[in-house]
């Protein structure tokens, strides 16, 4: 897979697929092109049966410092209409396989709104965050009004939004954004580790517990109990359930196939 904006590795460690965001000089910043390879590279990840996480990274002086700005300013409503540039981010969203992203440096507006799509965030200590669309005399567009107050309660998505404040990584983890702060020496190392993780266990279960989440996330309290317990049953229709619960009772550690 090759692109101008961003480099993949569909083996990146066994099981483990990377994707870095690479426009250098401009601090990441997502234009169109990169957010459609983008798109494009997590649809092909996600069909590829080796694949069982996938980590997003930038560079260690920035993740992403938001959207590309002079790609937008001239812009109408209705050219944005037109474009529809958000389908790309939803598409982010219905990807399958966990998503980490992996956050050194400036995660600003649409970087910051990129990281919150991921499923879990390792952050550098030299992490910022921030939605500070506020400051160009817009908002938030791609779910940054909404995951932020999922993931830090209305209080403090209200004060970034509205003043376009940035937080340090130390804030965002009291407050429940992030994972965990790490050196920056190892933060890209972090995520590994935590992929890693995730890669041992049934491909099957994965997908469906992270589906599970989500629809908590997403959804009210029953809603969410039914979906839950729906996925709960379907994993009883997989050979790795069997080879999971067979290699408790052996005593033995489970290898499973994603079947």
């Amino acid at each position: 897979m090759e692109f101008q904006f961003i480099l993949v590795e569909a083996n990146y460690q066994p099981n483990i697929a990377l994707v870095r965001l690479n426009r250098p000089k401009e601090l990441n910043a997502l234009n169109l092109q990169l957010m459609l390879e983008m798109k494009e590279a997590l649809a092909q990840l996600d069909a590829n049966e080796e694949v069982r996480c996938i980590i997003i990274t930038g560079n260690e002086q920035a993740f992403a410092a938001g959207a590309d700005i002079k790609q937008m300013e001239s812009k109408t409503a209705i050219d944005l209409l037109k474009i529809d540039q958000f389908e790309t981010w939803d598409q982010i969203r219905k990807t399958k396989k966990p998503i980490i992203a992996a956050v050194s440096g400036f995660a600003l507006g649409g970087g910051c709104e990129l990281a919150m799509t991921c499923d879990m965030i390792i952050a550098a200590e030299s992490a910022k965050f921030g939605q500070p669309e506020i400051k160009l005399g817009i908002m938030p567009g791609a779910g940054g009004t909404q995951r932020l107050t999922k993931a830090v309660g209305k209080a403090m998505a209200m004060e970034m939004v509205l003043t376009g404040k940035f937080i340090g990584a130390e804030e965002a983890k009291n407050i429940g954004l992030v994972n965990r702060v790490v050196p920056d020496e190892v933060y890209l190392d972090e995520a590994v580790k935590l992929a890693k993780e995730i890669a041992q266990m049934s491909p099957v279960a994965v997908r469906l517990a992270k589906e599970s989440v989500l629809k908590a996330f997403d959804s009210g309290l029953q809603e969410g109990l039914y979906f839950e317990r729906k996925n709960f049953y379907m994993c009883f229709a997989s050979e790795d359930q069997k080879e999971g619960m067979n290699a408790f009772i052996e005593k033995r550690k489970p290898v499973f196939k994603g079947n």
